[in-house]
């Protein structure tokens, strides 16, 4: 699944900022989130300063599954008038603290590179752990001419392997072994990052297709199947807005360690494009993120046209 950024945005209404030397008084206020699945749990602060208007923001995901419980992920938000003036560091101070008293050992980051909150996070005493590359497919415009060759990489046999694809929940028959492919992520290139291992199960599986649909998202699925016993040998997942409009999202790509080799990967990358622009002809394109150490799968981006947009940078904090 795609990581959360770690984000300096506007919040509230005004922009103003206030003149230089004027004291600014903070309330931070714990909140109480629903957002609670049998993986994590979310904490959350809001930043006000004394007529309540909202100065910031932190949520923190605490992982709750075996693989992944000594982890919590870091999302926060300051408003661009506030900024150097504490507020970053108030939230902050929250989240650490409540992060240590969930017994986490690690909380991790992300922030685009070179912005406000990469300096941040490397003033904070975060270290980096983690690069990461973001690319996008333009399947309009120029990338539209590129359609002929993503359909002739789609049709290049493999034999032994054959191609399915579903939306939202995984069919029954192939829940099991789909739940299984998911270990093909276990060895995906995470730097010094301390991720742990997901565990996946089909009730997991079939958590996360309905938490997408509950956003009010489409989930497409492709997988490999090898055809000697029926099982899934590797999948490509996307998200694509409910509207179908505007970008859609790769959720990550795997193929299991033995049936790697094979061209799976690019092959079923391929198919993920080829269905996007059937299912969702107003789509305007498709991205993803890499991590710089993925030589693999960057390789198989560049081949099959993504463009790159941007860096971000994971960042993580030892308790």
């Amino acid at each position: 699944m795609p990581r959360r950024p770690f984000a300096w945005s506007t919040v509230g209404r005004s922009s103003r900022r206030r003149p230089t030397g004027v004291t600014l008084s903070l309330h931070v206020t714990a909140l109480t989130d629903p957002a609670r699945t049998p993986s994590a749990q979310r904490l959350a602060w809001l930043a006000c300063g004394d007529g309540g208007g909202p100065l910031g923001y932190a949520f923190l995901r605490v992982f709750t599954r075996e693989g992944q419980d000594h982890l919590a992920e870091l999302t926060l938000n300051v408003h661009a008038a506030e900024r150097r003036r504490g507020v970053g560091s108030r939230l902050l101070d929250s989240a650490v603290a409540a992060a240590r008293e969930a017994g986490r050992r690690s909380v991790v980051a992300q922030a685009d590179a070179d912005t406000p909150g990469d300096h941040f996070l490397a003033a904070s005493g975060f270290r980096k752990v983690l690069a990461l590359t973001y690319a996008r497919l333009d399947l309009g415009g120029t990338g539209g001419g590129r359609a002929g060759e993503t359909d002739a990489i789609v049709e290049r046999p493999h034999p032994g392997y054959r191609l399915v694809s579903w939306r939202g929940t995984v069919p029954d028959d192939l829940a099991g072994t789909f739940a299984d492919s998911r270990r093909a992520m276990d060895d995906m290139p995470m730097d010094d990052t301390d991720y742990g291992v997901v565990v996946w199960d089909v009730e997991r599986v079939l958590a996360a297709a309905r938490a997408v649909a509950d956003r009010g998202e489409q989930l497409t699925t492709v997988a490999v199947v090898d055809e000697s016993d029926g099982s899934v040998a590797g999948f490509s997942e996307f998200v694509v807005p409910g509207d179908g409009k505007g970008d859609g999202l790769h959720y990550g790509t795997g193929v299991l360690p033995e049936h790697r080799g094979h061209g799976l990967g690019r092959w079923m990358k391929a198919e993920s494009i080829r269905l996007a622009r059937a299912q969702h002809p107003d789509l305007a394109g498709l991205v993803t993120d890499t991590a710089d150490s993925n030589t693999h799968m960057r390789r198989i981006n560049d081949a099959l046209g993504y463009a790159p947009t941007h860096r971000a940078l994971e960042y993580q904090l030892d308790l």
